[in-house]
């Protein structure tokens, strides 16, 4: 009997841009991939580094893509960030917050006191991204952290995407107050483990499966929760990037995109390792790939090749056969 993704996973927690869409656009099969969870009776979350929008707000644009999504299905670093501040936090404690009314809430929603200006009492800092964010925010932000005050970051992001291209993100306004107090956050949003831990509690699950396109932020923070993770090709990741990824963010298994979950696929076929068809051998730095059936899969060597890169080191990549030249010619290799 053949072993899925979703027999092996009792709950997928999705990244969303260049996941289920792009920006307003849905990305295709996914909504059905989502639903086809569900019907397995997989729980969903919606894992999402935005600390700018509430759940229901999320789950609204979710909807409008034709993406069927619950408020309670949605985590957010924002969420992450206000529990990290309960569990250290006594109740009633003052948290001096740099973003959206949102962000307020969730502070507000785990018994602590928001506040947007500087005072002794501050225990916090909880920092989200904003368009409306200036200096003003910064400069109360800034006395608290000098103050010893205790200092949280939603995510990193040091931009995001938007229609005109990319704009300065969180993580672009927190590199400024880490400039002026010479402190660190924590952070809770991805590539951190918090927030993944947090909708992987909510969920009730056993056995997560995160599921991104980035593996700088998604793949990466799932490493560090201790989660198996699943990278799609329907966003940044690039054959040449995952050759080059770093032991800490190297994802368990490979797709082009959602529609893996509704297939009856192995998972020692999703897998990165040796793949039927391909013969891969290095010699010095580079990798030489042959094809050693005619039906061997471009994914599959994509598999294997990230099995070799990762376990030796190669800088170049080059076909033993015109079928083999065909294949890396089409993840842009060789």
């Amino acid at each position: 009997m053949t072993e899925t993704l979703l027999d092996r996973h009792d709950a997928v927690l999705f990244d969303l841009d260049g996941t289920v869409y792009h920006g307003t656009r849905p990305i295709p099969g996914a909504a059905e991939a989502i639903a086809h969870v569900r019907e397995r009776g997989g729980n969903v979350r919606f894992v999402t580094n935005n600390a700018a929008k509430s759940p229901e707000a999320v789950a609204e644009h979710l909807v409008r893509v034709g993406v069927a999504a619950q408020p309670a299905e949605v985590s957010t670093s924002a969420q992450a960030a206000a529990a990290l501040l309960r569990e250290r936090l006594p109740a009633g404690a003052v948290v001096l917050v740099v973003g959206t009314a949102s962000l307020e809430a969730e502070v507000r929603s785990v018994g602590l006191r928001p506040t947007r200006q500087y005072d002794p009492e501050i225990s916090a800092v909880v920092q989200g991204h904003s368009p409306d964010t200036c200096w003003s925010d910064l400069a109360e932000a800034c006395l608290a952290v000098r103050a010893g005050a205790w200092w949280v970051a939603c995510n990193l992001d040091t931009t995001l995407p938007a229609e005109r291209g990319q704009l300065p993100g969180n993580g672009s306004m927190v590199a400024a107050l880490r400039a002026a107090t010479d402190c660190e956050p924590v952070v809770a949003g991805k590539p951190e483990a918090p927030l993944l831990r947090t909708a992987a509690r909510s969920s009730g699950a056993t056995s997560a499966l995160v599921v991104g396109d980035r593996l700088d932020t998604d793949i990466a923070g799932a490493v560090a929760a201790g989660y198996r993770s699943l990278v799609v090709l329907t966003g940044v990741a690039t054959a040449q990037r995952l050759l080059a990824a770093e032991p800490g963010e190297r994802p368990d298994y490979l797709a082009a995109d959602l529609t893996v979950l509704t297939r009856e696929v192995s998972v020692a076929e999703l897998e990165i390792g040796p793949q039927p068809g391909w013969r891969v051998t290095v010699e010095g730095a580079v990798a030489t790939v042959e094809n050693t059936a005619a039906d061997g899969d471009r994914l599959g060597l994509l598999r294997h090749l990230c099995h070799v890169a990762w376990s030796s080191p190669v800088s170049s990549v080059r076909a033993a056969d015109p079928l083999a030249e065909k294949a890396l010619a089409s993840w842009d290799l060789g």
